[in-house]
């Protein structure tokens, strides 16, 4: 087929015909057009991305503005479909995201004044407040369950079991560590719903997740029990006015005069525990001081102290697992909660241990608290035995030079006589009693005693300390079984003088007058057999009681763990003692009537 011949050729077409343009300059020539004819002041919502650099320049059409009004950026498909340049277009989204950036940060400098971490990230940095909102004061109080509110345990978070800086639930009772965003009380109040935590160091009180303190007059009561303080009037009435107080359940308890809990078998600590809290120096310093730079052995004994001393507590019964985690911690398991202990030898560890604690020194006396109220002088007289002297005499007292020491104590120890070993049927039954006073002769300096090759005599010292502890040994071990004697000990609970087994100071106390002491604190054992069919030399179970004198009423009252049941002054000696706490008296002993 001919091709049709042009009709004029190309060097004769003139000059001013411009070529055909192209799509994406014809594009960007109608967008250009119709931008001109749009007013200045009010952009096109629907205003798309120009990625020519004019454009930018002039401010004609905003990229962040288009973004907005679209509510998305088009996608590459899109763009080359209007023929639009898409690396313009991303120069223009980083110009975006640079002026972003800058906004951010004027955004932080004003978080960092309202104490925001930038690090953070938006769920683990909620916002805090510091104080509730206006008329809000008062949020979740009444979600507070004190009957559930136990604080005598040890203070570990349920969780970590960490010490450290432990909250106790006031609506469960569970203790967790902290209140922070990341913390286990934090994560509690968000999954359980619980918001009211008390913190166990400094007794304030906060609300999660918000965190904001609460002060409300209406938790001063849950303050006072977590550590109950007495000022010093109301610590020197204790023994002069009768005061009763009712708990939670509505029961009637005597503060001082509380039960203790038994764990599983420290009925041997409770009764050493009441005795201390009833010698008055010794509880009024653990009452009054403040022990926050001493060791926890001193801190624990005195919160104990003053739980049992509290008129408003919540249960009217204290449980002493906080002092025994710490004493089998500090004893390596000597003294523990679970395996029954000789109350002796517990408060002999105990009183050492505990006056070493409170900065006393091992060799100088009186450098505590704990000295300067049990600790005595005692003169001990020592002399060989020797085998002159008459065959039937050969023993003699006399035959061996004396040495003469002075030693110091904390506690007297009173010898049992031996029980009788042949009984008939009738004899069996009759238990042997000796008086109180017989078994102080001990101290008189005129019988001796056989140790070993060793006669010994003993004399009491100026001045007696202001309290006297008798240890009445009752029992005793060898090498095949551990026995204990029987023996009753009678004694009156009232005016026991003490001036005839200490030696005569004339400087220090008149020789004819008496020295008084009153009973205090008794501590009693008694045996149960486990079993009715058990053997005889089964070992049987030990039940330890104490007997204390409530000074204001002038009753007796007797404690055997939780249960508190009031006794007569005239049946003490019927039990057998084992521990005794005298105190000696100031004013003269009253008249019979």
């Amino acid at each position: 087929m001919a091709k049709r011949q042009a009709e004029e050729s190309l060097e004769n077409v003139d000059a001013a015909v411009a070529s055909p343009a192209s799509k994406k300059a014809r594009v960007e020539d109608e967008i250009d057009e119709s931008e001109r004819a749009a007013p200045i002041s009010a952009a096109p919502p629907s205003a798309s991305i120009n990625g020519s650099t004019d454009a930018k320049a002039n401010g004609n059409v905003s990229a962040q503005s288009h973004r907005h009004s679209h509510g998305h950026v088009f996608n590459r498909e899109q763009d080359e479909r209007r023929g639009e340049d898409i690396l313009a277009a991303a120069d223009v989204e980083g110009e975006e995201l640079e002026e972003a950036v800058g906004t951010d940060d004027e955004e932080d400098e004003g978080d960092a004044l309202h104490g925001i971490d930038e690090d953070q990230s938006a769920l683990t940095a909620p916002t805090r407040q510091i104080a509730p909102t206006e008329g809000y004061n008062d949020l979740y109080l009444d979600t507070i369950n004190r009957a559930v509110l136990d604080f005598d345990f040890e203070k570990l978070c349920s969780i970590s079991l960490s010490n450290i800086n432990v909250y106790a639930c006031l609506v469960c009772g569970k203790y967790f560590q902290g209140r922070g965003p990341k913390s286990h009380a934090y994560f509690h109040a968000l999954d359980v719903g619980h918001h009211v935590y008390v913190n166990m160091e400094t007794k304030k009180v906060y609300v999660l997740p918000e965190g904001y303190e609460v002060k409300n007059k209406s938790l001063d009561d849950i303050k006072f029990v977590v550590d109950p303080r007495l000022s010093r009037e109301e610590v020197m009435k204790l023994d002069k006015e009768q005061k009763s107080a009712w708990d939670l359940s509505g029961r009637k308890y005597t503060p001082g005069f509380v039960g203790l809990n038994n764990i599983k078998a420290n009925d041997y600590f409770n009764v050493i525990v009441h005795s201390l809290a009833h010698v008055s120096p010794l509880r009024n310093y653990f009452m009054l001081e403040d022990f926050t730079s001493r060791p926890q052995l001193v801190q624990r004994f005195s919160t104990l102290i003053r739980k049992i001393w509290n008129p408003r507590a919540f249960k009217s019964h204290v449980s002493p697992h906080e002092l025994l985690q710490e004493i089998s911690l500090r004893s390596n398991k000597r003294f523990t909660l679970t395996e029954q202990a000789d109350p002796v030898d517990f408060i002999s560890w105990f009183l050492n241990n505990l006056h070493l604690a409170l900065g006393g020194s091992k060799t100088k006396p009186g450098t505590s608290i704990v000295q300067k109220v049990f600790q005595g002088k005692l003169k001990v007289e020592s002399q060989q035995i020797t085998a002159r002297g008459d065959a039937g005499d050969r023993l003699r007292f006399e035959d061996a030079t004396v040495h003469s020491d002075i030693s110091r104590f904390l506690m007297l120890t009173l010898d049992l006589p031996a029980a009788p070993l042949f009984q008939d049927e009738v004899e069996k039954n009759i238990i042997p009693q000796v008086p109180l006073t017989s078994l102080l002769t001990k101290y008189d300096g005129i019988r001796s005693q056989e140790h070993l090759n060793m006669r010994k005599r003993y004399r009491l010292l100026h001045p007696l300390p202001q309290h006297l502890l008798f240890h009445i040994k009752r029992f005793s071990k060898n090498k095949f079984v551990s026995e204990r004697n029987p023996t009753i000990v009678t004694f009156s609970p009232r005016s026991l003088d003490m001036s005839p087994y200490v030696e005569p100071n004339p400087a220090l106390h008149p020789p004819a007058e008496p020295i008084w002491y009153d009973l205090v604190a008794n501590v009693t054992h008694e045996a149960i057999r486990r079993r009715d069919d058990s053997v005889e030399v089964e070992a049987d179970a030990k039940v330890w009681r104490v007997q204390l004198r409530d000074k204001s009423r002038d009753e007796w009252v007797e404690v055997q763990d939780l249960f508190v049941d009031r006794v007569s002054a005239e049946t003490l000696f019927t039990k057998e003692s084992v521990l005794q706490v005298w105190e000696k008296r100031k004013t003269a002993p009253p008249s019979k009537r």
